[in-house]
């Protein structure tokens, strides 16, 4: 075993220093060259994929690979780390460990998967040497902010000079409570909508005299949250659509506005498509305010599903041999970048305990470091024993 690769095998002095990079979205702080260290010294090909311009914030990338043949088993992932808030009873960035517990900003969201993943790499090249065919990663610094200058443009270069990838999994933490509870085999899309419906301004004790926008809009907002879009199918919930914000600032009480907005998310499965939904918005507001409303809609994400089939049984062999249970396939959740991937490659996700992502006191434990790399190492094994 080479100073490197014994280095590495325990992934939790790497999830320290990648948690101790300050790098909240679309801030880098040194993150990627951690990384970028670690993976040079186990032989990788190490590329920054640095992308800005259309009044967009410059965000740094890392696309490592491991071997030039195929297959190529790609992990996908982000250093990238939502901001601090408040409530904190560690520094944050320090990566304290106490009582088996790593402490810090992007210890389950997630540099720890990350650094369990270089970890069952190193295992795996100490067991038997390079695979047959290539290891890549897709680390981007744009999950947690707008997701425009990450992974949709570093698999657009990929894609331009015809380098693919054969199956991908992204170490989000997909587990609710316990490590080895789910494993998300899709993802609900997103759509994001702003109303905006118009009146005329005038005096509430001559209401004849005006033209009041806000019963307007509550009839409007009635019709969409009180409608069922669906029952759910075999692999998504129902969809759901969530009133976010209603605004007139109206600070006048004897006067009627003249507009009056408001916002809400549709969370959709798979019978559905961002595009289906705008024409089925487009057609309840028109029966109530044909004429009288602006709406901007914005789409994040569509659904996708990867059925149930080889990768996800790899995976679910896996967290049964290594941790004895039997994951949940889930596609519950918020978006993540395997939506962009998907487009690519099979894809599922699997990684950290999620409770405390986002959260003040964010950790993960030394134990899930420990099983969570065991879990990706007998991933990687089968894998390219089942491809040689």
């Amino acid at each position: 075993m080479g100073p490197a690769i014994a280095a590495l095998t325990n992934g939790v002095e790497l999830a320290r220093a990648l948690i101790r990079r300050p790098s909240i979205t679309p801030r880098d702080e040194g993150a990627l060259s951690v990384l970028e260290t670690a993976l040079r010294s186990l032989g990788f090909t190490c590329e920054r994929m640095v992308f800005e311009g259309d009044g967009t914030d410059r965000v740094d990338n890392l696309y490592a690979r491991l071997g030039s043949g195929a297959p190529n088993f790609c992990f996908a992932g982000h250093t990238d780390v939502v901001p601090v808030g408040n409530g904190w009873t560690t520094d944050p960035f320090a990566a304290d460990v106490v009582d088996g517990r790593i402490y810090g900003r992007g210890a389950a969201d997630m540099k720890g998967a990350i650094a369990a993943f270089v970890a069952a790499v190193a295992r795996l090249l100490d067991a038997g040497g390079r695979p047959a065919g290539s290891i890549s990663l897709l680390i981007t610094g744009d999950e947690e902010g707008d997701a425009i200058n990450g992974t949709v443009k570093m698999l657009e270069r990929l894609k331009a000079r015809g380098e693919t990838l054969d199956v991908c999994v992204v170490g989000e933490p997909t587990n609710p409570t316990k490590l080895g509870e789910m494993i998300k085999i899709g993802r609900r899309g997103s759509l994001t909508a702003k109303l905006t419906v118009h009146g005329t301004q005038g005096h509430s004790a001559y209401p004849h005299l005006a033209d009041n926008p806000i019963p307007r809009l509550m009839k409007m907002l009635a019709a969409i949250s009180e409608a069922a879009l669906d029952q759910g199918t075999s692999h998504f919930q129902p969809s759901t659509v969530a009133i976010t914000t209603v605004d007139v600032g109206n600070a006048a009480s004897n006067v009627t506005p003249a507009s009056a907005r408001a916002a809400f998310n549709i969370r959709f499965n798979d019978l559905h498509s961002g595009a289906s939904l705008t024409a089925w918005l487009r057609k309840a507001f028109d029966a109530i305010a044909a004429g009288q409303y602006d709406l901007a809609v914005r789409i994040s994400g569509e659904s996708f599903l990867t059925p149930p089939g080889d990768l996800s049984k790899l995976v679910t062999e896996a967290v049964k041999a290594v941790l004895g249970v039997t994951p949940e396939l889930s596609t519950t959740g918020g978006t993540s970048d395997a939506r962009f991937i998907k487009d690519a490659c099979p894809v599922c996700e699997f990684g950290m305990v999620g409770v405390s992502m986002h959260k003040a006191d964010e950790h993960c434990t030394v134990a899930d470091l420990e099983n969570l790399t065991a879990v990706y190492h007998r991933i990687l094994s089968r894998y390219f024993a089942k491809a040689s």
